[in-house]
């Protein structure tokens, strides 16, 4: 065999066996150092197998020497893996990718990670990491081009070095950690960044200037930190600025008048500080946004939004400010705009008439504004082809709900006109409303009889009549609303202003949209009569059952056992008799529980859950127990209700208005708490 082909040979033997070369022995060893050094195992990770780039989350570099493979990827996102991070990691000195995101490691990072000179992603997000970021002067990380540490426990402030080590930085993402202190002019050091993640943290001082000189930035979250002052003019100056949320700190003063050098800008959040005054004519006249933010500041003026200007506008919250009315006319020509939220502003008078033509319109928050004429507003809105949530509370009071017209809402899934003294009864044209997921008419004066027509709403999870003056039995229908008799309750949520913030008992609770806010019925401070019906059982997928302060007779249906989610039931207050069925200690989901004031006797169940109750759940009951509930003074019934604070929404977008970004968004489904009123 001649020499050409004996190289032939050897060549063909080295590409068909390069797929067998076995990973560099350093780089073994330091992978094999990072696994001793956690408290879970590696899925795929054996000592049977000696070539690490089979190894599960591990890449290698194909184009490396026959001799061996260098390791050039470690991505083991979400793996549920615990312990610590050793230096040894360090020793993958190939390394590009490094992506341990989502899992549950802890303590501090060694130091040396961030002296790795071939890496250029780095994402450690969603750990329980402490300490501070360990660079140092003299480190430098040169192709390093996206770094995530959100979501961990880092502490310290944000200096020069960081961006010394990271020049070459485009994405940085430390949100959600306990960063203090004021910025330094450290990140004009990091001229190519683009995206720039410092929310919530515990960040303070104006607004740092050295971001005024990143060129390129086009996204800038500052929100939920400690901010305050005037907002510099030189923000110009961030000429591609796509996003920018400053929300939730101290930023006061006016807004500058600097949105038409921001030609770029598509959202715009500033809402919870402390900005006033009129709203800036470049703002107003922003031709690029999308979405834009300014609720619970003290903004006033008249609402100057010009919709021939902003003709890509999907989101507009002003709610929480002190505009003054009246809502213009012109809002409706926004021919883009989705949702609306005008809530807690000093308006008054009536919803426009060319509201009719406000098709784009899906999410419509009024509540709290002064507005006057029921009537003539809900025969607007019905125009609204696409209208699928409607916020009205604290309007209209005193006013009667009208009954006697045939309005139609196909499309409406959340309708709340909660706390406005609204006489009258529940009309028949809500029957219209086949895809209601949400009904609140609690705190007014409706009576009459609950129409058996609600249980026919297929996707009705939430009803709140509590506070009202209804009469007669509760609906049997009501044990038969399709969207509660399954346990593993899926609701169809996906329409605007999903997310809502509220306070359930003094507890502050925040839900990402109406379908995980949780199922419930809540009837309480009425005069209905009549049984608890067994067959609520059916109910499976209802969390919250509040029947308290009625004149509900019989007993305690032992069915009730069944409501296999069920978190709170509520029956005090009521006529109540007989023994509490011991099957209800099945209800291993129940926090609360209240039967107190009624005229039940016999044992109180034990195990489950019962163990967990406190002794006012049961007072007032003579016979109940051995008689030591008996002796217990009856107080005044407690309003403990639900109260709304706030609705907010998920909303983004792009040309052709695909909703994709998320922005919370209180509406103004608010309420102070009412006074008891006297029966």
């Amino acid at each position: 065999m001649d020499f050409s082909n004996l190289y032939l040979s050897f060549l063909l033997l080295t590409l068909t066996s390069r797929s067998s070369i076995a990973c560099n022995s350093n780089d073994q060893r330091a992978l094999s150092g990072f696994s001793n050094c956690l408290t879970s195992n590696i899925e795929g990770w054996t000592s049977t197998n000696s070539d690490c780039c089979t190894w599960t989350g591990v890449t290698c570099d194909n184009s490396s020497t026959i001799l061996s493979r260098r390791v050039i990827g470690l991505e083991l996102g979400n793996r549920r893996l615990s312990g610590v991070i050793c230096e040894s990691l360090a020793g993958l000195d190939q390394l590009r990718i490094l992506n341990l995101s989502h899992n549950f490691l802890q303590k501090m990072l060694p130091a040396k990670l961030f002296n790795l000179q071939n890496l250029e992603v780095l994402d450690l997000s969603n750990n329980d990491f402490t300490g501070s970021i360990p660079v140092a002067p003299g480190m430098h990380m040169p192709v390093i081009t996206y770094v995530d540490l959100s979501k961990n426990n880092f502490v310290g402030s944000i200096n020069e070095t960081l961006c010394k080590t990271l020049s070459h930085i485009r994405y940085l993402n430390l949100a959600s950690n306990s960063f203090s202190g004021e910025i330094s002019m450290s990140f004009q050091l990091c001229p190519n960044l683009q995206q720039l993640f410092l929310n919530g943290n515990s960040l303070s001082g104006s607004f740092p200037e050295s971001l005024l000189q990143l060129q390129d930035l086009r996204v800038l979250h500052l929100e939920e930190n400690q901010f305050y002052g005037a907002l510099n003019f030189g923000l110009s100056n961030i000429s591609n600025l796509v996003e920018l949320d400053i929300s939730s700190n101290g930023f006061s003063g006016n807004l500058p008048d600097v949105f038409g050098n921001l030609g770029k800008l598509q959202h715009f959040s500033a809402y919870s500080n402390k900005f006033n005054g009129h709203l800036p004519q470049s703002l107003v006249n922003s031709p690029s946004l999308l979405t834009l933010d300014l609720r619970n500041n003290t903004l006033d003026g008249p609402i100057s939004i010009n919709c021939s200007a902003m003709i890509f506008l999907v989101s507009l919250n002003l709610g929480s400010n002190n505009f003054q009315g009246p809502i213009p006319e012109s809002i409706s020509s926004c021919q883009s705009l989705s949702i609306l939220n005008l809530s807690r502003n000093k308006l008054g008078g009536q919803i426009p008439y060319n509201f009719k033509n406000f098709q784009s319109l899906t999410f419509l928050a009024l509540s709290n504004t002064g507005l006057g004429n029921i009537s003539a507003a809900l025969e607007i809105l019905q125009h609204c082809k696409n209208l699928t949530a409607l916020m009205l509370s604290i309007n209209f009071l005193d006013e009667e709900i009208p009954g006697n017209a045939n309005f139609e809402f196909k499309n409406l899934r959340a309708l709340a006109i909660p706390n406005s003294q609204l006489r009258g009864s529940i009309p028949p044209w809500l029957n219209h409303c086949k895809k209601l997921q949400v009904l609140d008419f609690s705190w007014n004066f409706l009576v009459g009889a609950i129409p058996l027509g609600i249980g026919n709403f297929n996707s009705l999870f939430y009803l709140d009549l509590s506070n009202n003056s209804f009469t007669g039995e509760i609906p049997i229908t009501l044990t038969g609303l399709k969207a509660l008799t399954d346990k593993n309750i899926s609701i169809d949520g996906n329409f605007p202003g999903l997310p809502v913030y509220k306070i359930w008992e003094h507890t502050s609770l925040q839900y990402k949209r109406i379908g995980n806010l949780p199922p419930n019925l809540d009837l309480s401070y009425n005069k209905l009569e009549g049984p608890i019906w067994s067959s609520f059982g059916n109910l499976k997928g209802l969390h919250v059952l509040k029947l308290k302060n009625n004149a509900l007779s019989g007993l305690i249906p032992a069915g009730l056992s069944e409501m296999l989610s069920l978190e709170i039931l509520d029956l005090s207050y009521n006529k109540l008799y007989g023994e509490i069925p011991g099957s209800l200690v099945k209800l291993s989901f129940l926090s609360r529980f209240n039967v107190a004031y009624n005229n039940l006797y016999g044992g109180i169940p034990t195990g489950g859950q019962f163990s967990t109750f406190p002794l006012s759940s049961f007072i007032g009951n003579k016979g109940l127990g051995a008689g030591e509930f008996s002796t217990l003074q009856p107080v005044e019934s407690p309003k403990q209700h639900v109260r709304i604070v706030g609705f907010q929404f998920a909303i983004g977008g792009a040309t052709g208005f695909v909703l994709t970004v998320t922005f919370l968004f209180r509406s103004g489904w608010v309420f102070p708490e009412p006074k008891r009123r006297r029966s």
